[in-house]
């Protein structure tokens, strides 16, 4: 039924007088749609798969956007297989696992982050007290681990048997003039690995949250943070335009604010993907001569984006794929890229 603001207005002006009109037949009042603002969406890094079903689940259920962020991603912080993140992850050159987290919350414009945390398991709830209790916004290496332990954490070796074994095989291959034995030729060593998860969700009122946690790169000098817990480079939330994070590595996302700057792209009109490609072209034209390749391209790097809308997508340097999980359910699909092959 089609009803004009005049005969709206007609029509409460003839409720209110009441008996002094003539009595005729009642109008129901004039029933309108209320859409939704958005869409139940969460994206981000393909080892997230079961991350982003976890968040929209939540989601649905009235969780807040970040707190059901935070959930997904402790599936692979507390997954001891997982040696990208949180428990399990691959050591720095010392044999210790030093983890750093960054998280926003998009309807309070809060932000909270740790790095280089050692002995607790997820950093990315670290990260969400950082945000929730104090004014601060990233807390460092022994500061961040006695705030986690003064809200109840507890300290625990986070090396497996699987990760230790490839720190030692790591360390024994070294070279050949040190004082370690070298592991025989054919025998298995451990790559030095990225390993990250980035997860941006949003619920159907259009808030939206975003959350990274890392292990960060393997054999790490110690103390060194890539670009997960800064904020704007590993992730970014602006509740009004959309968020964005990054997975790979963070030294050449922290020289552009990739997540900053991949947010900033969609507030000019980009969608998700073309947003995370013209962050990876800024990429490339500002990364160092020694960082390419014999055909001079940068190393893996990946963004994920999603927008005001529940738009989502992701573009990656060379051929990778993401998660995402919406009203079709949880999916892992590829990425645009800027190079067809590595």
């Amino acid at each position: 039924m089609s009803v004009t603001r005049r005969h709206f207005l007609g029509t409460t002006a003839a409720a209110l007088a009441g008996p002094a009109l003539t009595p005729g037949p009642v109008m129901a009042a004039p029933w309108f749609r209320r859409a939704s603002v958005a869409k139940f969406a969460a994206v981000g890094s393909a080892n997230g798969i079961r991350g982003v079903e976890r968040a929209v689940t939540l989601m649905t259920q009235g969780t807040d956007t970040l707190d059901a962020a935070v959930e997904g991603v402790k599936i692979q912080e507390l997954d001891p297989t997982d040696e990208s993140v949180g428990y399990g992850g691959l050591p720095n050159e010392e044999g210790v696992v030093q983890l750093d987290a960054s998280c926003v919350h998009g309807p309070t414009r809060r932000a909270g982050a740790v790095a280089a945390l050692e002995g607790i398991k997820t950093p990315s709830e670290v990260a969400r007290l950082v945000l929730k209790y104090t004014d601060h916004i990233l807390l460092v290496g022994e500061g961040a681990k006695r705030f986690a332990l003064s809200y109840g954490f507890k300290e625990e070796d986070l090396l497996t048997p699987s990760s230790r074994e490839k720190w030692l095989r790591w360390r024994a291959n070294r070279g050949k003039s040190d004082s370690w034995m070298d592991v025989p030729d054919g025998a298995p060593v451990g790559i030095r690995s990225t390993g990250t998860i980035n997860l941006n969700a949003i619920n159907d009122k259009g808030e939206i949250s975003s959350v990274t946690t890392t292990a960060g790169l393997a054999w790490k000098i110690p103390g060194r943070a890539g670009d997960s817990p800064i904020v704007g480079a590993g992730q970014y939330t602006d509740n009004d335009i959309g968020a964005a994070g990054s997975t790979g590595l963070g030294e050449l996302n922290i020289m552009v604010c990739g997540a900053f700057l991949t947010v900033e792209f969609m507030r000019q009109g980009k969608s998700p993907t073309d947003a995370c490609l013209a962050t990876l072209r800024r990429v490339v034209a500002m990364c160092p001569d020694s960082k390419r390749d014999a055909q001079g391209r940068p190393p893996q790097l990946t963004f994920y984006a999603l927008n005001k809308r529940g738009e989502f997508g992701a573009a990656s340097m060379f051929p990778a794929t993401y998660a995402v999980c919406d009203e079709q359910g949880p999916r892992v699909l590829d990425a645009a890229t800027i190079y067809a092959r590595q």
